[in-house]
């Protein structure tokens, strides 16, 4: 039972993550795979329970199941491609929510229905199978706990050693080999034959096996509705990775098998089982109440934690195994004893196992839609929890509610109802206020402004998506790619964010702008950062989509000039999808002619190895990839990287009348791009450089997810700055002229440009090692000579002129002839610019 427990969490996980990959990772095409898997499981035991228990052969139906699941999964190998291509037709690029549930369960639920069916017939074959083994009675709770420690096992080899290492489709063939191997040692292992089952001699009253079973099925919706809302709460607490998931399904799962290995051990043989239901339904009440109250205080046990055990990314990922223990622990040794004490009063009413787990299993089906789509978002996390405590309550007997132990628990659910505080985890600054919340159906978006009046937009409380304080580099990672193209006409983002990148691109009139946004809080909110940035009314062109951006991608049957993908955290879950070949290429059957993709990677948010099999991938995709910065940003840095569907280098005249022809109203040069050079110098590499860069690391794939299991180690123990790792970057990368600029462009405008980037990366390095300081003296101290160097490096380079500009002006109040020589000095450098004159540009904010 523990290799076919094992097999069966193992496919869950691989199919899911292939399922998301054409269904979407919105919570209701996630939460339709869940619940499509546990309908085939109460499929295969209500259709075949009944058989099994009559059949004198129980263990060739134990064996058939393993050996349907093996063949079914190598069937899938073929069949899941050409599937989920007629199901992504019939979803749709942008389905409405029920079409897509409704398509995303039936889809799945029919393609994963022979083995799921067999998956839910496994646990009734084999107790039936070891039945006449055991010389006291029946019990299905050792079984019960041998398959689900199983499943313990399947969740977290799966997570931290299969799929990483093998990918997806082997840890598949692993499982099949599993299932293959159950087959044959059953069929060595145990009796070809058994003893039909006799009927009790006792039949307890029907209205007795109705309640039983009417227990069984709250109790199995009760059950994952309460998983659903935990996660759904600690994935504000959690990093939210491949290995967050992991954990919390494996601590639920130990939890339930521990309960039922207890139940077999101290209270199978109770001589009272109706009291014996009351106690457990009670308890389990409490237990849900203890892990709910544990949630209030989830961040402080992590952050706790961490403190104690210092740095590293085993510690972190100890720490959010503490904090599910916490909410799951008690509750599931609950569930695990309750629903064995249930299935054996309904097997001495006459029920067979397989009857009582296809029902428990079917009501299961219905908790991810209930509790996740419409519960959570509508009541919140806090009342919908204390919803499932009073749930267990009520199915308790009316003799029962006459004792403390039932009374009591209600009593305290009521009272944390009235007085305990909505389960939100919010930042809030000193100083600071929360502009706007909103507790989502896949997450909860809060916009918080601090004491300076910096608006910060959060997907629950920890990945950042834009402040106002960073809109002149949001309105550049827009401008950059559109600028490239020589007339761009339509215009697809993929992230919205703070909605600031698409609407400076919807400023073009000549411009049409598609933007595509999984989460419509993130829409919501995004419409305070475009009136902070001056866009007071939605411009027209501007078209915002709720959609999952890879399956709209595949989709949607209309071309781009531009795409820009936004810089998507690698590290949580679902985004290194998006970072694939598959994905890659999917963009580039999009692009219309002379079309450009831009891809914004946060290199404060990715290691250098990461980095590289997102490269390898992109390459993949566009062998003639190259590569820009966002900005010169040393805290926040951004890559992109840049491929064309017709390949091809750049002409100056053409850039200078594409940026002089540029319809804006705001000129590019207020986000920095005030010049050809500006526009040009931006890029740091070539496809040669890149290949270099990448080398031998893995290329991202839909099948082996490199980068959803690797980026998580740096989110989990930073082990470098982001300014050190772009430096480090900045060395390996390099580009040639003759990769980027046409052959015939003038000589000296193309030495110009070399001498900027050399300038740039200079600039980069200076800035590192520069220490903040509100003293201008000191500051003074600490750049002018180097970035008066830079300068000298290229007269052309603008953002070495703004701070000294900035400080010479300060400096003309206090001490005007130290301003005078700064001048001096910047006059002096700017008279070696070609065709520059004399005149030192005006200060300002440079991105």
């Amino acid at each position: 039972m523990l290799a076919s427990g094992f097999a069966g969490l193992g496919y869950q996980i691989v199919w899911t993550q292939q399922s998301a990959l054409w269904l979407g990772h919105e919570t209701a095409a996630v939460l339709a795979v869940v619940a499509a898997f546990f309908g085939g499981l109460a499929v295969g035991a209500l259709s075949m329970g009944p058989c099994i228990e009559r059949s004198t052969h129980p263990v060739r139906w134990y064996a058939t199941c393993e050996l349907v699941m093996a063949m079914w999964a190598l069937a899938l190998t073929r069949l899941m491609a050409p599937f989920s291509d007629s199901m992504l037709a019939l979803t749709g690029a942008q389905p409405a929510p029920v079409w897509q549930w409704a398509v995303a369960f039936f889809g799945t639920f029919l393609l994963f229905l022979p083995a799921t069916a067999a998956m839910g017939a496994t646990l009734p074959a084999m107790e039936r199978v070891t039945a006449a083994m055991r010389s006291q009675g029946r019990s299905i709770a050792a079984h019960y706990a041998s398959n689900t420690a199983g499943a313990v096992l399947g969740v977290l080899a799966s997570a931290f050693w299969l799929v990483p290492g093998l990918g997806l489709g082997r840890t598949a063939a692993v499982c099949v080999g599993l299932n293959l191997l159950c087959a044959a040692a059953s069929l060595a292992a145990f009796p070809r034959s058994a003893e039909r089952v006799p009927s009790p001699g006792l039949r307890p009253s029907p209205e007795r096996r109705r309640r039983t079973l009417a227990r069984l099925a709250w109790t199995g919706l009760l059950g994952i509705g309460y998983e659903v809302l935990v996660v759904r709460v600690l994935s504000q607490v959690a990093e939210d990775t491949v290995y967050t998931f992991a954990l919390l399904l494996a601590v639920y799962l130990a939890g339930t098998a521990s309960g039922a290995a207890a139940y077999q051990r101290w209270l199978a043989r109770s001589a009272d089982r109706d009291r014996l239901g009351d106690h457990l339904l009670c308890a389990l009440a409490a237990a849900c109440l203890i892990g709910s109250a544990s949630l209030w205080f989830a961040d402080r046990i992590d952050a706790s934690l961490l403190e104690q055990w210092g740095g590293g990314m085993v510690t972190a990922i100890g720490a959010e195994a503490a904090v599910a223990i916490a909410a799951f622990a008690l509750p599931t040794i609950g569930m695990g004893a309750l629903f064995s004490h249930l299935s054996a009063q309904a097997g001495a009413s006459g029920v067979s196992f397989g009857r009582s787990l296809g029902i428990n299993t079917l009501a299961a089906t219905a908790a991810p839609l209930l509790f996740g789509v419409l519960m959570a978002p509508l009541l919140g996390p806090k009342t919908a929890l204390l919803l499932v405590v009073v749930g267990y309550l009520s199915l308790t007997t009316r003799r029962a509610w006459l004792e403390p132990v039932v009374w009591a628990p209600a009593a305290i659910a009521v009272a944390l109802a009235v007085v305990a505080p909505p389960l939100a985890f919010i930042d809030i600054p000193e100083g600071g206020h929360v502009v706007s919340y909103q507790d989502g159906t896949m997450a909860a978006v809060s916009v918080v402004e601090d004491a300076d009046g910096v608006a910060r937009l959060r997907i629950n409380n920890r990945q950042q998506e834009g402040s106002s304080a960073t809109l002149l580099v949001d309105g550049r990672q827009a401008l950059l790619p559109v600028l490239l193209h020589p007339a761009p006409r339509r215009v697809l983002f993929l992230g919205v964010g703070t909605g600031v990148t698409a609407s400076t691109a919807a400023d073009d009139p000549t411009l049409v702008v598609d933007a595509v946004e999984l989460l419509p809080e993130v829409l919501a909110a995004s419409r305070y950062f475009r009136r902070v940035a001056g866009d007071r009314a939605a411009s027209p062109r501007l078209h915002l989509l709720t959609a999952d951006a890879r399956r709209y991608v595949r989709a949607t049957t209309q071309q781009y000039d531009v795409i820009v993908s936004d810089n998507f955290h690698p590290a949580r879950s679902g985004s290194g999808a998006l970072y694939t070949v598959e994905h890659f290429r999917a963009v580039r059957e999009r692009l219309a002619r002379q079309g450009l993709f831009c891809q914004w990677l946060p290199l404060h948010q990715l290691d250098l190895d990461t980095l590289r099999s997102i490269v390898q991938s992109f390459l993949v995709a566009y062998p003639d990839g190259r590569a820009v910065l966002a900005s010169n940003s040393l805290e926040t840095p951004v890559l992109g990287l840049i491929g064309q569907r017709d390949p091809g280098r750049f002409d100056a005249a053409k850039v200078r009348a594409r940026l002089a022809g540029a319809a804006f109203p705001t000129s590019p040069a207020a986000f920095g791009i005030d010049s050809d050079l500006a526009l040009l110098g931006s890029y740091v590499a070539g496809p040669a450089a890149l290949a270099r860069f990448a080398g031998i690391a893995p290329a991202n794939t839909d099948d082996l997810p490199v980068v959803a299991y690797r980026a998580p180690r740096i989110t989990y123990a930073p082990d470098s700055r982001p300014s050190d790792r772009l430096v480090a970057l900045l060395h390996e990368l390099s580009l040639d002229p003759g990769e980027l600029v046409e052959a015939t462009t003038d000589a000296t405008w193309t030495s110009r440009l070399v001498a900027y980037w050399a300038a740039r990366n200079r600039f980069i390095e200076v800035g590192r090692d520069v220490r903040p300081s509100s003293n201008v003296q000191a500051m003074l101290a600490q750049v002018q000579e180097p970035l008066l160097a830079v300068l000298r490096i290229s007269p052309d380079f603008r953002p070495a002129y703004d701070p000294l500009l900035r400080m010479a002006d300060a400096l003309g109040r206090s001490e005007p002839s130290a301003a005078r020589a700064l001048l001096a000095e910047l006059t002096q450098v700017q008279a070696a610019r070609p065709e520059s004159g004399t005149a030192i540009p005006s200060p300002r904010a440079s991105p």
